[in-house]
């Protein structure tokens, strides 16, 4: 299976957040570092995001 890169908006969109919200938890260091960059755009695999959520406490991905 292809692995599939999701932008801020994507990951939003899964987290049933605003992609300003997603950008203000990787200021903030929340966010683990982008799997590519690409024309200065940061980019995450589907599979790094959804281990990220697993991973945060007291949140269960539904």
């Amino acid at each position: 299976m292809a692995q599939v890169l999701w932008s801020y908006k994507e990951i939003a969109a899964h987290l049933k957040v605003q992609p300003q919200t997603v950008r203000s938890y990787r200021k903030h260091g929340l966010l683990p570092a982008p799997d590519r960059v690409e024309g200065g755009k940061p980019y995450w695999y589907s599979n790094t995001v959804r281990a990220w959520i697993a991973s945060r406490a007291g949140h269960r991905e539904s």
